[in-house]
């Protein structure tokens, strides 16, 4: 059995007197994508958050292959191995697709500083990098979009470009905060084929609320509820789960989803 790329232990998290994470244990494997799903408020983005450095927990310990990564600031943790998307993408707009791709491997080194239109010439030498811009480029279908400023894109291709920055900065861990929000079902179709091929070997932690997408990517489920961990296993055994489903139903109907059967 693969050993644990990524193990929370006790994690708790709290705003003020409200208590919004208690006693989260999970252990990662490499290679694995764990989908995250509760219903709002359960706690999903600030675990998120918490693991990314954007926030420290109030209790417990998060490790990355075995180092101790809670509290660090978000650049140290994406320098040691975790790269995130979010909700709303996050990018370069006044930079090109092309620039947007590049400039993250630069932050990821630790010279984003240096990264602007007139290095453009000295990166173009670095031919490892510049292969690795081009096979991101053309699996996301956005090649000929290279000059395309990152602002100016249509939705599916910019919250692609934001998976790709995640994945350029040499990630080993991904944490996609709702990837597919917003699309029609062929724009989620199309989306999941492009972003299964740049993120393969890559562990994933995927908070999503569209479950036909969570039950055909993950190989195991975590269920939050008001802040615990509610159920964490195989597709299957969450889908049978009579605690997961009351959970849920109510929300689903209100938002006209159903359960998978």
């Amino acid at each position: 059995m693969s050993q644990p790329i990524l193990t929370l232990n006790q994690i708790g998290h709290r705003f003020g007197a409200t208590v919004v994470l208690s006693d989260i244990n999970l252990a990662v494997t490499t290679g694995e994508t764990l989908a995250i799903i509760g219903p709002n408020g359960a706690g999903k983005s600030t675990l998120f958050n918490l693991i990314s450095g954007a926030m420290r927990p109030h209790t417990g310990t998060i490790s990355l292959n075995g180092q101790a990564i809670q509290g660090l600031p978000v650049q140290q943790v994406t320098r040691r191995g975790i790269g995130r998307s979010f909700q709303i993408s996050q990018l370069f707009d006044s930079l090109t697709v092309e620039e947007s791709i590049i400039a993250a491997s630069f932050w990821q080194s630790g010279m984003g500083h240096q990264f602007w239109r007139p290095l453009r010439g000295a990166v173009a030498e670095q031919a490892g990098l510049m292969a690795r811009t081009e096979a991101l480029m053309a699996a996301l279908g956005l090649t000929h979009k290279r000059q395309t400023l990152a602002g100016a894109l249509p939705y599916a291709d910019q919250r692609a470009l934001d998976i790709a920055q995640a994945v350029a900065s040499g990630a080993s861990v991904l944490l996609l905060d709702e990837p597919t929000a917003g699309m029609s079902k062929a724009q989620t179709a199309q989306f999941l084929s492009r972003i299964a091929e740049i993120t393969k070997d890559k562990t994933i932690l995927l908070i999503e609320h569209d479950m036909s997408v969570v039950f055909e990517l993950a190989d195991r489920i975590a269920v939050l509820v008001g802040g615990e961990l509610l159920a964490c296993d195989v597709p299957q055994a969450v889908r049978r789960n009579p605690a997961v489903q009351a959970a849920y139903l109510g929300e689903w109907r209100q938002e006209g989803e159903s359960w998978p059967s």
